[in-house]
């Protein structure tokens, strides 16, 4: 049965599982990058000099942080995307439930899609983090950041070190994101997967305040702190706040919801729409809120310092910076659209059935349009507050202002590249699902 469930769901679904695939050829990738980049420097023929010029510019020590942050935000993001990826299969789950599997074998099967999904991720992620350490090196080098005598050769442990973080973080996430489907009802599952929830959770909220209002306490204490550590510490912050804001996503999305109606007929279907799929598309929040926030005071740090100072920061320093923010916007990139794009194919029969009563397939698309200003207008005002909150304090701390400085330019580079993304995940599949004709739609789809 297990296996049965397993080959239905890849087989049935299989762009469900996109997310939890590139999240995991990611993770492979920075795995097998950072372990060859290590033994790269390591290996290297130095003399004692450029040796403790090496270690002294900090670059072995953060190629041995990005293992470390494969693991914590493989754990993470494929947590995020399975559960979206098992949402889908919530009619699935419930049947075979019905017919005497048991939670553990909800759980086993579950894990071995991830399982499944992860090794083929890992063997395409880990060539590609050797060509991409190969150009972190060389870019590393080239900004005189490390000795010209560094070159890039490939780690032995590359391969088995990302086999066991991929599928060892992945069946993790999976079985977490496994708990309550595995352990619901059959009936209330089948429910479910008619009716969307609206209820929205005490504890959930609860959740969400207290964690925010950590992220906020933190935040005050790095402005009363060293200011030398308050640029590692802004991390748990900006962490604490995001989660946070996932937590509380329903309601946030409910509060902007109407704001769609601004935008006449289409946006009063779209706020209808929103206010009904609020919990499911606040799992978009989290990893949207943390990549602006993430990419905000990265970037609000240097231009900030080069303001005060009436001089850039150093190229490489900021160049080294970059760097590690695009990991992590690159993981929650991935999370948010993977996010979207299953929350947009659970609705195929519903755009069907808009389309059968009337709508054009323009109308449904630009229904789909004004929920995605929507849900992006309220993860930018949030990915912001949490930036600010985070960012206003380390900046008084580290250089005695209390004003970030952000040029119009980068601003208008983010909140494009916000936009695309949200695009990406909900304009693009709802293209290709209304090709098909409505009554095509309603038959084939389960």
């Amino acid at each position: 049965m297990n296996a049965g469930l397993t080959r239905q769901a890849l087989r049935k679904q299989p762009w469900a599982f996109a997310g939890p695939f590139v999240t995991q050829c990611l993770a492979a990738a920075l795995v097998s990058g950072a372990l060859g980049a290590n033994s790269s420097m390591s290996g290297a023929r130095l003399d004692p000099a450029a040796r403790q010029a090496l270690t002294d510019s900090g670059i072995p020590q953060m190629a041995a942080l990005f293992v470390v942050l494969a693991v914590y935000l493989t754990a993470l993001i494929v947590g995020l995307t399975m559960t979206s990826s098992i949402a889908r299969q919530g009619r699935d789950i419930a049947l075979v439930r019905a017919v005497g599997a048991t939670p553990g074998r909800v759980r086993r099967a579950v894990a071995a899609q991830a399982a499944a999904v992860a090794v083929p991720a890992t063997l395409l992620g880990v060539p590609l983090g050797a060509l991409l350490a190969r150009a972190w090196l060389a870019g590393l080098t080239g900004h005189a950041v490390i000795p010209p005598g560094v070159t890039f050769h490939p780690s032995a442990a590359a391969l088995p070190a990302a086999l066991a973080i991929t599928v060892g973080t992945s069946l993790v996430g999976a079985l977490v994101a496994a708990l309550r489907p595995a352990r619901v009802r059959p009936a209330t599952a089948l429910i479910e997967t008619v009716v969307v929830r609206r209820r929205v959770s005490l504890v959930r909220t609860a959740i969400g305040v207290l964690l925010v209002a950590g992220g906020v306490v933190l935040s005050v204490r790095i402005s009363n702190g060293d200011p030398a550590k308050a640029d590692r510490a802004s991390f748990f912050t900006m962490l604490a706040m995001s989660v946070g804001a996932g937590f509380l996503g329903p309601v946030l999305l409910r509060l902007t919801a109407p704001l769609a109606r601004l935008l006449g007929g289409t946006g009063v279907l779209a706020a209808e729409n929103l206010a009904v799929r609020a919990k499911a598309l606040s799992g978009a929040l989290v990893p949207l809120v943390l990549a602006i926030a993430f990419a905000m005071v990265k970037v609000v740090v240097h231009t900030t310092s080069g303001h005060v100072h009436g001089r850039p920061d150093r190229a490489a320093e900021v160049w080294t910076d970059y760097s590690g923010t695009a990991v992590y916007v690159a993981f929650a990139a991935v999370a948010a659209v993977n996010t979207l794009v299953t929350v947009l194919l659970s609705r195929r029969r519903e755009l069907a059935v808009t389309r059968l009563v009337g709508a054009s397939r323009v109308r449904a698309l630009a229904v789909i349009v004004c929920e995605a200003q929507i849900v992006t207008l309220t993860a930018v005002v949030v990915g912001t507050v949490v930036a600010m909150v985070t960012m206003v304090p380390m900046l008084h701390g580290m250089l005695g202002t209390w004003t970030p400085h952000l040029p119009p330019g980068q601003l208008t580079l983010g909140l494009a590249v916000v936009v695309g993304l949200v695009l990406l995940g909900t304009v693009a599949p709802a293209l290709v699902v209304t090709r098909r004709r409505p009554v095509e739609s309603l038959v084939v789809d389960p």
